[in-house]
């Protein structure tokens, strides 16, 4: 019997994250990709635009309260901060909504600090992690795995030929949601949109020389003393579709000239408690699951959210780091 779309998702997101755990030798209790971060409460205030767009419970409270994780990329929990390896950066924001019918209730919202993405499947993943794998061994052959592969996935290629700076701040770089959402308002009328998140103190990166010359954990470091010393704030913005523009497709960049709106201010008032026992327990979900909100056709929401469900649960059931 084949299997259903979901049962294919759910196979090709576990060999995923067994295959980004070896790749990373990723311990127990640690997220096969972005496996360094911190969380930090806050509060989201959003605009008018946002409630006209959308008739999601967030969108319209005068505020909610939000949970905020950055990280580093890769699956090995002491990447230094100033590794280049540790570029693009993640962020995901949590949306604490009230409760209905007893059960706790969020939307998430997930961005990195690149507006690439290598491919648009699972399963392309999953090659491009192949080829990697097959290029490090020492009888590699010439061109390697990598190269052939880079060479026929365009998108992959500019994944990784793209600029990444290491940034100042966690508090002083943009971040993409680079998967396609739809906002339906109260009359049911539905919009494409893409996030942003901007930070309000201004974007600022670092040399690469500048980079060596900080310490490991600068970045852990410099967010906390920066909500000590008064918070961080961020605009969360929309990029609108427009006719034609494909919302499936990852690797497809809507043109700059679309428009974006602005969604509200996410300010960061405190560093979780507990921190590293929250962030071995949190699990972010790709997709929205409230009214007001819908996911796209894009199949990399639904893979995202088996890898996160999948590699949340094998963090919950290692226990604590010791």
């Amino acid at each position: 019997m084949p299997l259903s779309t979901n049962d294919k998702t759910n196979e090709t997101a576990a060999a995923l994250v067994k295959t980004l755990q070896g790749a990373f030798h990723t311990p127990p209790g640690f997220r096969p990709a972005h496996a360094r971060g911190i969380l930090l409460n806050g509060t989201f205030t959003p605009t008018a635009e946002a409630g006209a767009l959308s008739s999601a419970h967030h969108f319209h409270a005068s505020s909610t309260p939000i949970i905020v994780r950055f990280s580093n990329s890769t699956g090995i929990p002491q990447i230094p901060d100033n590794a280049g390896d540790a570029n693009p950066r993640g962020i995901a924001v949590r949306f604490v909504l009230p409760d209905h019918d007893g059960r706790r209730q969020h939307t998430d919202v997930i961005a990195h600090s690149t507006p690439f993405f290598p491919v648009r499947t699972g399963e392309d993943f999953l090659e491009l992690l192949a080829a990697i794998g097959a290029s490090a061994a020492p009888d590699a052959p010439t061109p390697s795995p990598i190269e052939v592969y880079l060479g026929k996935t365009p998108s992959a290629a500019a994944f990784v030929g793209a600029p990444k700076p290491t940034p100042a701040s966690f508090a002083t770089e943009k971040y993409f949601g680079l998967n396609a959402f739809k906002l339906i308002a109260a009359d049911g009328t539905g919009t494409y949109v893409r996030y942003r998140i901007t930070p309000d103190a201004g974007e600022a990166h670092l040399t690469d020389d500048e980079a060596k010359a900080k310490d490991p954990a600068f970045l852990h470091n410099e967010i906390q003393t920066r909500i000590i010393d008064g918070g961080a704030a961020f605009t969360l913005w929309a990029q609108v579709a427009e006719e034609g523009d494909p919302t499936d497709d990852v690797t497809i960049h809507w043109p700059e000239s679309r428009r974006l709106v602005k969604l509200g201010t996410l300010k960061l008032e405190a560093v979780a408690d507990d921190n590293d026992e929250k962030q071995r327990t949190i699990i972010f979900d790709p997709v929205p699951r409230v009214p007001g909100l819908q996911a796209s056709a894009d199949p990399i929401i639904d893979m995202r959210a088996s890898v996160y469900l999948i590699s949340g649960r094998e963090r919950r059931a290692a226990g604590p780091h010791h």
